[in-house]
């Protein structure tokens, strides 16, 4: 699961008096809190989740407290089952809300998750009589308050762009993917000075156009999924994400695809949007403030992109006038990159759903 980082999501539904929230949380998220492979076959089966059904609702109630200005509120358990979002399958949970003296739930306090894994995030939709919210919490920030006004569109977009700089950094396939593409921006070409060396301007430049292919290719798949224009399966994307950067890096030893890097960067960048479309598709369906999300986090994405070009870049620069670079580094470099590559499309394809 080298792209999807863990996400829980959570939806909250106070527009009438009785209040309903739902919670899904990942198998695999799961089966790091909870004991659910019962017979240790590495295998988790429908059987197993209802046999750990206690446990699970005992964890999710634990983890998730809703309060109003006169206490805490109860859960009381409404139905219970099976969901399923971009990265596969999910235990899911809905309550209704029992706040004393008849009071709506003001705060909400997420802490599922977060001490097994810091980089976990909670996702919330709340809808309201007043407006809706999205909202991302993390282990520094892990409560939302639910009064008065729908959250401000700028916050919104706030958090989403953090949280689009969160997805490029810790999804290593993309960053991987964007390696591939710098690196023969770092090697000698054939256009060159008049001493017959490759000079910094047109490497930039190169790069530039790498970067901005990449840039607007994901973005228009990254638009057109999130806004469910288009679909595809998302497990499929993801193998399909994991054999471009395969390809990519063999054919710098092979250039089969050609050698116009910045066509390899569009092309494959279309698939990649979709995946970074991923966490927007789950969350913020049929809420006013999606293009907000959309616009934050698609920005983020750009500004993760950005820093990391940024920092790498200049290092390889400088490695690549050296020989060593040149004939044993780099070619080792896209090579353990491409073999992880192809075994993630191996770990991809296994865990398809049977048909």
């Amino acid at each position: 699961m080298a792209h999807k980082a863990s996400d829980g999501f959570v939806y909250l539904d106070q527009r009438e008096a009785d209040q309903t929230i739902r919670v899904d949380l990942a198998v695999r998220d799961l089966a790091l809190v909870v004991a659910l492979d019962h017979n240790r076959d590495q295998q988790v089966t429908g059987a197993e989740l209802n046999q750990a059904r206690a446990d699970i609702t005992r964890y999710i109630e634990q983890g998730l407290t809703l309060s109003s200005s006169a206490g805490n509120c109860r859960l009381s358990g409404d139905q219970w089952g099976m969901t399923r979002h971009s990265d596969g399958p999910y235990a899911s949970a809905s309550y209704g809300i029992d706040c004393p003296e008849g009071t709506v739930a003001s705060t909400l306090h997420y802490q599922l998750l977060f001490e097994v894994d810091s980089l976990h995030r909670g996702l919330i939709q709340r809808m309201g009589a007043e407006g809706e919210q999205l909202a991302s919490l993390s282990p520094d920030s892990n409560t939302l308050s639910l009064s008065g006004a729908a959250m401000p569109l700028w916050q919104t977009f706030a958090d989403f762009l953090w949280q689009g700089v969160v997805h490029l950094v810790l999804g290593f396939d993309h960053v991987l993917f964007l390696l591939v593409l710098i690196l023969p921006a770092t090697l000698r070409h054939d256009a060159t000075d008049a001493a017959g060396r490759t000079t910094l301007k047109q490497r930039l430049w190169q790069l530039a156009g790498i970067v901005s292919a990449f840039t607007v290719a994901h973005s228009i798949t990254l638009v057109l999924a999130a806004l469910n224009i288009v679909q595809p399966p998302i497990a499929w994307i993801e193998i399909i994400i994991a054999l471009s950067i395969a390809l990519a890096a063999l054919n710098l030893f092979f250039p089969v695809l050609g050698r116009k890097t910045w066509k390899l960067a569009f092309g494959f960048g279309l698939i990649h949007g979709f995946g970074f479309a991923s966490v927007l598709s789950d969350l913020a369906s049929g809420t006013s403030q999606k293009v907000t999300a959309l616009a934050g986090f698609n920005i983020g994405v750009e500004l993760g992109q950005l820093t990391l070009v940024a920092l790498v870049f200049p290092l390889l620069y400088l490695m690549g006038s050296h020989r060593v670079y040149q004939r044993a580094a780099m070619p080792a470099m896209a090579l353990v990159v491409s073999a992880i590559a192809l075994y993630w499309a191996a770990e991809r394809f296994a865990g398809l759903p049977a048909m």
